[in-house]
């Protein structure tokens, strides 16, 4: 087994990682095997020295990548490395100390208190049928437990307490939470599960199906999400995170803690969550503009 599958095993089966995650770590190290092959010479572990990771660096850019797309592949040889040196293969890491193009920062999008009080609270959006109970149940819980797509498919019906208003998703790397969810949305699942138990019977194993009783998947999930947030938003992008960023955003900006907000997000640093007080002050300054006499001066 080379360093790079045992690499790989490591982030599967040790780190957990999602498949997705790991694939992009793969794809990462073989295409710097590959540059290190085909302009270096024959790859060896122990060879690489940082001016082999700073030419890398420079086609990367040359080759018109975004300086996110450059963090995150240089972030993954580092890893590697790291991952050697904790075994004992390498000395030294040749990924770090590198100057990497600066990242722009981009604000997480998010949708207005109003639009989504008019999305889910009128009547005409969503009929009563099984799927337009479904529908609303599922826009409901992003918005009301800020979730992720893949914890809400993987929702069974034993994840509620109707009684405390907790739900218990299964996060990254399986790391289990436990989240507290509006009251109303108690009305809401006791419609959907009588509609859903009427139309396939207690056999379903999770908790939201699709109309033939299968379980729902990602693409009928961000279709939903996008058809509804385009009802009541211009945002030109409308998915299942962006209701998670609006949750997260409208927490802040009634006041919630940051530290409590990282909690109910399942984030494994500060920094992630960081990102939303950008939002929120953002929010605060136009408020300050709006209404001190001399607000608009400072423009």
């Amino acid at each position: 087994m080379s360093y790079q599958e045992s690499f790989i095993n490591y982030l599967k089966y040790e780190k957990r990682y999602s498949p997705h995650t790991v694939v992009a770590y793969k794809n990462d190290l073989d295409q710097f095997v590959d540059f290190y092959t085909k302009v270096i010479g024959e790859f060896h572990v122990k060879e690489v020295v940082s001016g082999s990771v700073r030419s890398w660096l420079l086609e990367l850019m040359e080759q018109g990548l975004t300086p996110r797309s450059i963090h995150r592949k240089v972030t993954s040889v580092k890893s590697f490395y790291n991952y050697l040196m904790c075994e004992e293969i390498v000395a030294s890491n040749p990924a770090v100390n590198l100057t990497l193009p600066k990242v722009r920062k981009k604000l997480p999008a998010f949708v207005d208190e109003n639009s989504l009080n008019h999305l889910l609270d009128d009547g005409l959006v969503f009929d009563s049928t099984f799927s337009g109970v479904r529908d609303k149940l599922i826009l409901s819980l992003f918005y009301g437990t800020g979730m992720r797509l893949s914890e809400l498919i993987g929702l069974r019906d034993r994840d509620i307490d109707s009684k405390e208003y907790l739900i218990r998703v299964l996060g990254k790397r399986q790391k289990e939470r436990v989240i507290p969810y509006p009251r109303e949305i108690n009305e809401l699942l006791n419609d959907y599960i009588g509609a859903r138990d009427k139309e396939f019977g207690h056999k379903t194993e999770y908790l939201l199906v699709t109309d033939k009783g299968g379980q729902v998947y990602e693409k009928l999930v961000y279709r939903l999400v996008k058809s509804s947030l385009g009802k009541v938003t211009s945002l030109e992008k409308r998915s299942p995170h962006v209701l998670r960023h609006t949750y997260a955003s409208h927490l802040l900006n009634r006041g919630a803690d940051l530290n409590a907000v990282k909690e109910l997000l399942g984030h494994s640093n500060l920094a992630a969550t960081q990102v939303y007080t950008h939002t929120t002050f953002e929010k605060l300054r136009d408020s300050y503009k709006q209404a001190h006499p001399r607000g608009d001066k400072n423009d």
